[in-house]
């Protein structure tokens, strides 16, 4: 029985307590730059994100408008993508690292988050936000979708992505929709990388630094 501001809540006043037991207040520091974790967090759209930070306006952007925006910035993008992908993908690639002060990155396109609620007034969008801090994601959260009909859809979509060659794309559940025509109440999902935040409060600059057992992960990628 919660949804997207319960999840907003909880990431907000988690990390709030956290830096105050681990630096003493909300104030953390990390490669010389410091931000103030007290709620309220900043709520940005995604799409004035691209805006703001890669200067190029993709709402309402067909297949063909997001693919010119990409070739436009330089950004490589695989053939199976559609327009939601694109639009994440110019986000990550031009806007993401801008996101220093804690932020909570909203209204995400239908077509990435397939588990997620859509949004009533726009419903290419969904209920879906992720934090940043120091511009990295720490995090992913939102409303579940527990609609059964739409639920088919998405997956009959993402089936049909995944046949085309996207790997990220999931495949039908049936299992799944059936638990959801029996019925689930309204519900917020949200998972948190301990180690990003870990590394923040403290200020390492090495997932090394602060993972147990570093020396049993491999080094690729760390």
């Amino acid at each position: 029985y919660g949804e997207l501001s319960d999840m907003m809540e909880i990431v907000e006043q988690l990390l709030l307590r956290l830096a105050v037991e681990v630096a003493g207040g909300p104030r953390i520091t990390l490669g010389g730059v410091t931000v103030d974790l007290t709620p309220p967090w900043r709520r940005l759209p995604m799409l004035e994100a691209i805006r703001k930070y890669a200067g190029v306006d993709l709402a309402g952007a067909g297949l063909a408008e997001a693919r010119k925006a990409c070739d436009g910035l330089g950004i490589e993008y695989a053939p199976s993508m559609g327009v939601g992908k694109l639009i994440d993908l110019v986000f990550s690639r031009k806007a993401e690292e801008h996101l220093v002060d804690p932020t909570f990155l909203v209204d995400y396109p239908v077509e990435t988050t397939p588990l997620a609620r859509r949004k009533e007034d726009d419903p290419s969008l969904v209920h879906r936000f992720e934090p940043f801090i120091f511009g990295s994601e720490i995090g992913n959260a939102f409303t579940d979708l527990n609609d059964p009909m739409d639920q088919r859809t998405r997956f009959e979509e993402q089936k049909a992505l995944l046949e085309a060659g996207d790997d990220e794309a999931q495949m039908l559940d049936e299992d799944f929709i059936e638990a959801l025509e029996t019925a689930m109440p309204p519900a917020g999902g949200l998972g948190l990388g301990i180690d990003r935040i870990v590394m923040m409060l403290t200020g390492s600059q090495s997932i090394r630094d602060v993972i147990l057992f570093p020396l049993m992960r491999p080094d690729e990628g760390l």
